[in-house]
């Protein structure tokens, strides 16, 4: 399996798109404006996306990846693309995106019977079954209704990748991710440390409330951090490094373009 982060910014700039990965060539995670850089090739063969949240920096790829894929997979008679997230992520989406009003419902589109997008609802625990592969819902705490994921490597003890979503302190998520072998944590740090009191009242973390919960972080997993503010990367950076120094990995900034491969 191979993992390629598309986007991972905390909203936008020159060069900065917001959270997207791509697993394989046929599963979203997220879909950010990072999905905007795929050739329509790429746009077409994806079958699935799997969204956190209702944020637009997380969801506004879907609504336009639906437009432009809409005639070719119909050409070829290629079932729906699977929209999985929770209840509460789906309903607004079909209540204020999805409406007709804001954007077309691609779930009755070109027909009610065969519509380019279907939207299956998940729950916090269950586990995905995509193909060979397993991604697991995890827990999140933010200020709408959202979760995290885990793909889980295909052989037994092998790490697996976890993706934390957008989420504030949240100890049930390190409780989760302590019971099986984990290589990779991508995880939030959107506001710097002088903003933290945002960040409580978002739900997000920022350094200190990041630094407090990596003590419980799997010693040999490799932290990224994710969905930092343009022009705040450095400060961010460098104060989590300032309050965690004795982690046997140094965390390190997740970019555009990285890649994880899973056994």
């Amino acid at each position: 399996m191979k993992l390629q982060v598309l986007g991972c910014s905390g909203s936008i700039a020159r060069d900065s798109r917001t959270t997207s990965f791509l697993l394989d060539d046929d599963v979203l995670i997220d879909a950010g404006t990072g999905v905007g850089d795929l050739s329509l090739d790429a746009l077409e063969r994806i079958d699935h996306i799997l969204l956190t949240h209702s944020h637009l920096d997380h969801v506004l790829g879907v609504p336009l990846l639906a437009d432009s894929v809409l005639r070719r997979r119909q050409a070829r008679g290629a079932g729906p693309i699977q929209v999985r997230a929770l209840p509460e992520t789906i309903a607004v989406l079909r209540e204020h995106l999805f409406n007709n009003r804001l954007w077309p419902d691609f779930t009755r589109l070109p027909s009610a019977a065969e519509p380019v997008l279907r939207f299956e609802p998940f729950a916090v625990g269950d586990v995905l079954v995509l193909g060979d592969r397993r991604v697991e819902v995890l827990d999140a705490r933010h200020s709408v209704p959202a979760c995290g994921f885990v793909v889980h490597a295909r052989k037994p003890g092998q790490g697996a990748w976890v993706f934390s979503g957008d989420t504030g302190p949240n100890p049930g998520f390190w409780d989760r991710i302590a019971q099986f072998p984990v290589a990779h944590i991508v995880i939030e740090t959107a506001f710097s440390e002088p903003e933290c009191r945002i960040a409580r009242d978002s739900g997000h973390h920022c350094p200190s409330t990041l630094a407090a919960e990596l003590v419980r972080a799997p010693v040999d997993a490799q932290v990224y951090i994710t969905h930092i503010k343009p022009g705040e990367i450095d400060a961010v950076m460098e104060k989590l490094r300032e309050l965690n120094p004795a982690r046997h990995r140094p965390v390190m900034e997740l970019l555009k373009g990285d890649t994880f491969e899973l056994l």
